[in-house]
């Protein structure tokens, strides 16, 4: 299952998490914009790991400089909090809804 979130406040515009729901295990994590080389790092790191752990490792993260508030891993921890909560409730995250998914392709 692959979840989509729009971290704030950092550099990068979305995360997309994609997780084993029966093991909460992370099986992926993509990323659009922000600094590739620690994203990737990162992403590479959790892979494999319970999002329990990740969401542990990553508490009280030291802020970016450019943000002032937040970090990439703080978002990714509020990212994997919320996918949590979902998963906890019987939710099933919302897919991105794409631009190209209002239009009907009938005959013509």
């Amino acid at each position: 299952m692959q979840h989509v979130f729009n971290p704030e406040r950092v550099c990068a515009k979305v995360f997309m998490i994609d997780i084993d729901e029966q093991t909460r295990t992370i099986r992926n994590f993509e990323f659009k914009g922000g600094c590739p080389g620690n994203l990737n790092g990162i992403s590479r790191l959790i892979r494999g790991m319970h999002i329990d752990e990740v969401i542990e490792r990553f508490a009280d993260m030291p802020i970016c400089p450019a943000s002032k508030v937040t970090s990439c891993p703080e978002q990714l921890r509020k990212g994997l909090i919320e996918l949590r909560d979902k998963l906890n409730a019987g939710e099933a995250p919302s897919r991105p809804s794409f631009v190209l998914d209002s239009f009907s392709f009938g005959k013509m």
